[in-house]
């Protein structure tokens, strides 16, 4: 069997009279004359040489073969239009895939809105999100893994365009049951530097340390692991404020006042890129939406 002649018209004929119950009604949506209707399921039958529709009757039914017959024709109509949504998307500029490396201080509940806007805005367009801590992100940028880049102020710039996304803040807490928990006002520092602190590390960084304050460290490579830290009491240590919103609000959490810091501290992030690439559409999309999001996360 050849179907060398099957035109994407037959099937949407198909379709159509399907839909609409009758081929009169199919000529009426189709603003054809029913004779045209009745021609194209006749050519549609002869070429794929099978009864589509049982005839016997006064309305015309689909066979047992008929109703496989459109199941697949659906299927490749909706497979056609999204071809030319995506072929129309492509012909406008938007680039076929963005691939984004986002710092993990990031809020995430703003990361998975614009994600889930940026499907259904650009549904054609392939989305890929890795997450990495500090200076890791630069590097991700540089050697080419991801285009874009969401990074903190630490890392490794030579040959990178930078542009102020937004900020996190950042502050210190620790679990009800820690001792500094119990100090009233700005806890002396050298009463934090005999507890350990919790501090997120590079995975086999040796970059210099940022906003430690304690002699005894525990490093940890993820952010949950940390949070999962704090909250059973293993050490104190700063985590970005929308992470811990929760647990402050439910008393999990304490805010505690190192007495040398701010009482916050704003962590900028910027999108970072190789320098001379220019940012297409799509991503430049979502990160006005990212920046939108993190305002309100």
């Amino acid at each position: 069997m050849a179907l060398e002649s099957l035109t994407l018209d037959q099937l949407r004929v198909l379709v159509t009279v399907a839909n609409e119950g009758s081929f009169s009604a199919a000529a009426r949506k189709l603003r054809r004359v029913q004779s045209a209707v009745s021609h194209a399921m006749k050519s549609l039958e002869s070429e794929l040489g099978i009864e589509v529709w049982d005839r016997s009757t006064r309305v015309p039914q689909l066979t047992d073969a008929g109703r496989v017959v459109l199941a697949h024709a659906r299927r490749v109509l909706g497979e056609t239009d999204e071809l030319a949504r995506v072929t129309a998307s492509l012909a406008a500029g938007v680039e076929a895939s963005v691939s984004l490396c986002v710092d993990a201080l990031f809020p995430v509940s703003a990361l998975i809105v614009s994600c889930m806007e940026f499907a259904q805005r650009f549904s054609a367009v392939e989305l890929r999100v890795l997450t990495e801590t500090m200076g890791v992100v630069h590097e991700r940028v540089l050697d080419r893994t991801c285009q874009l880049g969401i990074a903190g102020p630490h890392g490794r710039t030579h040959g990178l365009e930078q542009e102020h996304l937004t900020v996190v803040r950042m502050v210190t807490v620790a679990s009800p049951s820690h001792p500094a928990a119990a100090r009233k006002g700005r806890v002396p520092m050298h009463v934090l530097e005999r507890e350990v602190q919790i501090v997120l590390s590079e995975r086999g960084s040796q970059s210099a340390d940022q906003g430690v304050g304690s002699a005894r460290t525990w490093r940890v490579a993820e952010l949950a692991t940390k949070h999962a830290m704090l909250l059973a009491g293993l050490g104190w240590g700063n985590m970005p404020e929308p992470m811990v919103r929760d647990d402050l609000r439910e008393k999990r959490l304490v805010r505690i006042k190192p007495a040398a810091w701010a009482d916050v501290h704003d962590l900028p992030l910027s999108v970072v890129r190789e320098r001379g690439q220019p940012i297409g559409v799509a991503a430049r999309w979502l990160l006005e939406r990212l920046k939108s999001s993190a305002k309100s996360a």
